[in-house]
């Protein structure tokens, strides 16, 4: 006679969901605070800093870089409820402009035919590249 066969069928335990009660955010009235940085890296030439601070809804700050085209970038900012974010923005070049020198006598012109070179230039040796340390003020704390 053919064996019946019927699977056994097992019941899974069942998750209780676990509601938690909701948790009371700490609410500050009134938060203060005060940070800063300053980074001068001589090596790679970052120079950059920040300055901020906070008092209730009036916040107050002041952050500077170098710019690719060597000036200094210098943005003050205020924002509260009543203005929003106020910005003022200054540049102030590093350095100098280099004088440009004036050509006393004018260029000479080759005459004879200039010999092209069939010899392949050797390759360039790769870069070595550093990371350099990056020096860090201590925070300002008022």
């Amino acid at each position: 006679a053919p064996l019946a066969y019927a699977p056994r069928v097992v019941a899974a335990p069942v998750a209780k969901a676990v509601v938690a009660a909701p948790v009371a955010a700490e609410y500050d009235p009134n938060p203060q605070y005060s940070f800063g940085y300053d980074v001068q890296d001589a090596l790679t030439g970052d120079s950059k800093s920040q300055v901020e601070s906070r008092n209730g809804d009036l916040v107050q700050g002041s952050y500077s870089l170098v710019d690719p085209d060597g000036t200094r970038r210098t943005v003050d900012y205020t924002a509260d409820a009543l203005n929003g974010f106020n910005a003022v923005v200054r540049r102030e070049p590093l350095v100098a402009a280099p004088a440009v020198a004036k050509i006393a006598a004018p260029v000479a012109v080759a005459s004879a035919p200039v010999a092209r070179v069939a010899a392949a230039l050797p390759a360039a040796a790769p870069i070595a590249r550093v990371a350099a340390p990056i020096a860090y003020s201590a925070p300002i704390v008022k």
